[in-house]
Parts: C-alpha cells; sequence; structure tokens
C-alpha cells in the first residue's frame, strides 16, 4: 500500500504545498508580533500553534499555484486568510463561553474575554494590512467582504439560536456566513491574485463555497452520528447546546404536535433530561432528517466537485477533488 494512498488529502495537500506553508508560516510569526503589547503573540501563538489543519490558507495557495502563479503574494493573501480564521476563533469563543479548543484551554479561559476580544480585532487589522500588499483593489474587496459576511453569519446565528422557527435557508446564510466565506473568499483570491480568466476565477470561487458548506453540513450531521473520537468532541454537544443545525431543522419541520412539544422543551426552554438525545435521534430518524442532511452535503460537494472540472488540469486539482470526496466520505 502507498503512502500517498493511506495519507489524507489535506496531508497530500500540505506536502505538495510544503515551501509555500512554510513561508505562510514564517509570515505569521513576523506579523503577530506586538512592539508594545507581549499579551498578543501570547494569545496569538496560543491558538495559531495549537495544530490547526491549516486548511483555509491551503486553500488560497492551491488555487494561486493551479492557475499558474509564480509571484510571492499568495503567502500574504494565505496568511491574512489564516488570520481572519483565527480572530473569529478568539471571538467565537467568547460568545460561545467556550473552555475548550483543538483539545486546550481557550484564549478566553487562559486569559479573558478582554483580551480574546482585543486580540482577535488585532488580527482582522493585520490581516487588512497583508491585503492590501498584493496592490489588487479586488483582492481586498473579496477579503473585506467575506470578513463582513463571516460577522454578519454570526449575529444571524445569536438571533436564531434556540429559536424553532429558523428555516433551512436561515441555516444556509448562517453556515455561509461562518464557514463557506472563508472558503470561498480563499479559493478566489488565489486566483485573481495569479490573474486567472474570469471563468477560472468564478470556478474556484464556487468550489470554495460548495466545499464549505459541505464541510459544514457534514460536521453538524457527524455531530449526532458519528464517535466522540472521530470527530474530536462528545457525540450530541449540539443537542446539548441548543444549537439548530440541520438535521434537528429538518426534523423540527415534520414534527407532529408531540414531537415539537418535546423540542420546545429540549431546545427553546433548554430543560434537558436523561434519556433525550436519544429520544431526538429516534425522532430525527422516523422522520428521515439524518439522510436528508447527508444528501444535501452530498449534493453540495458534487457541486464543488463539478466546478473543478472547470480549471486547468493540474495535480492540484485532483487533491481538491479528493478532498471534496473525503468531507463527505466520513457521513456515507
Amino acid at each position: 500500500m502507498s503512502l500517498a494512498y493511506v495519507q489524507k488529502p489535506q496531508d497530500r495537500l500540505a506536502d505538495h504545498l510544503a515551501a509555500d506553508m512554510a513561508a505562510v508560516n514564517l509570515l505569521i510569526r513576523e506579523r503577530m508580533a506586538s512592539e508594545h503589547a507581549p499579551r498578543i503573540p501570547q494569545v496569538t501563538a496560543h491558538l495559531i500553534e495549537a495544530g490547526g489543519k491549516r486548511l483555509r490558507p491551503m486553500l488560497t495557495l492551491a488555487a494561486a499555484r493551479l492557475c499558474g502563479y509564480d509571484g510571492p503574494y499568495h503567502v500574504h493573501l494565505a496568511a491574512a486568510v489564516e488570520f481572519i480564521h483565527t480572530a473569529t476563533l478568539l471571538h467565537d469563543d467568547v460568545v460561545d463561553e467556550s473552555a475548550q479548543r483543538r483539545g486546550r484551554p481557550t484564549a478566553n479561559l487562559l486569559w479573558d474575554n478582554k483580551s480574546s476580544v482585543l486580540v482577535g480585532d488585532y488580527l482582522f487589522a493585520r490581516a487588512f494590512q497583508l491585503m492590501t500588499e498584493p496592490g489588487q483593489i479586488r483582492v481586498l474587496g473579496i477579503l473585506a467582504n467575506a470578513s463582513a459576511t463571516i460577522a454578519e453569519g454570526e449575529v444571524l446565528q445569536l438571533t436564531a439560536a434556540q429559536d424553532l422557527a429558523t428555516t433551512e435557508d436561515i441555516y444556509l446564510k448562517v453556515v455561509r456566513g461562518k464557514t463557506a466565506a472563508l472558503f470561498s473568499a480563499a479559493t478566489e483570491v488565489g486566483a485573481v491574485v495569479a490573474g486567472a480568466a474570469e471563468p477560472v476565477v468564478q470556478a474556484l470561487f464556487t468550489y470554495g463555497d460548495a466545499l464549505g458548506i459541505a464541510f459544514q453540513i457534514a460536521d453538524d450531521l457527524l455531530d449526532y452520528t458519528g464517535t466522540s473520537t472521530a470527530i474530536g468532541k462528545n457525540t450530541g454537544d449540539d443537542f446539548r447546546e441548543r444549537k439548530l443545525t440541520l438535521p434537528l431543522i429538518k426534523a423540527v419541520a415534520k414534527a407532529d404536535a408531540e414531537e415539537r412539544a418535546f423540542w420546545v422543551r429540549v431546545i427553546e426552554k433548554g430543560d434537558q433530561r436523561d434519556g433525550d438525545l436519544d429520544q431526538a435521534l429516534a425522532i430525527m430518524h422516523r422522520h428521515g432528517a439524518l439522510e436528508a442532511a447527508r444528501a444535501e452535503a452530498l449534493k453540495w460537494a458534487a457541486i464543488g466537485r463539478a466546478a473543478l472540472v472547470k480549471l486547468p488540469d493540474h495535480p492540484l486539482r485532483q487533491m481538491l477533488d479528493d478532498l471534496t470526496a473525503y468531507v463527505v466520505a466520513r457521513i456515507v
């Protein structure tokens, strides 16, 4: 069995882009420094060096290289994408009152909420500095718009939380904000900085958008169907946190009076008891909600893979295709 076969697609991508990623990591360390506020690099390093997959900056590098780019600025844009992602994680952990991320205590737990919010703001500012360096207004516009969409999605998620009236359309807007907006911006700016033709730019945008949506739906589905070891958190955490993800939204839409009373108690009122997670799963199975959510994830993965067909023939194109297949293979 070859090494290429047993490696995960994101690991093959990382190997192919190793030199570029080394440059991105070096730039990140340089730009997260602060002469006057040592807490900034302390907080940033705690999260950035926690062993994340760096998938989003890799998407920028892959898109640029796939389009034949040989300049230096894909590295700056990849670092900007990672800074935006890290800033949102710092803010998310404060909003969610999280105590753990990637198996380690969160920054807000180790320091405080004020430090997490302000360092997140600093990283957003650093990201905007990096965005300007290629000297392309379109690149700046793409990443600025993505940042606004992310913030909008977070506020929408806050207002939709525990509201059983939340629809699949609202869920999709939240997912585009919290996940897909940065995926699609990451791939789109890689194509733009490379000077790719417009159909290629649009194909990479579509790919990133669809990958992000499939990725989030798969994660939401795994919360109910995966194992704690596989998903890196406890199965049913979304249920306990009363999050209205796609499987639950689909089950609520088909609920009879007795089932709706159950959802009101456990989600809207937060009155959860022993056995409620099992009952929630039984209701989801009864209405085919998990299967329908799985079909939705597979649909978005297919959209992403179809977009790749419009891209130049390149080893990275196959790696991106394999990555998309892997994202949804976990739920099949």
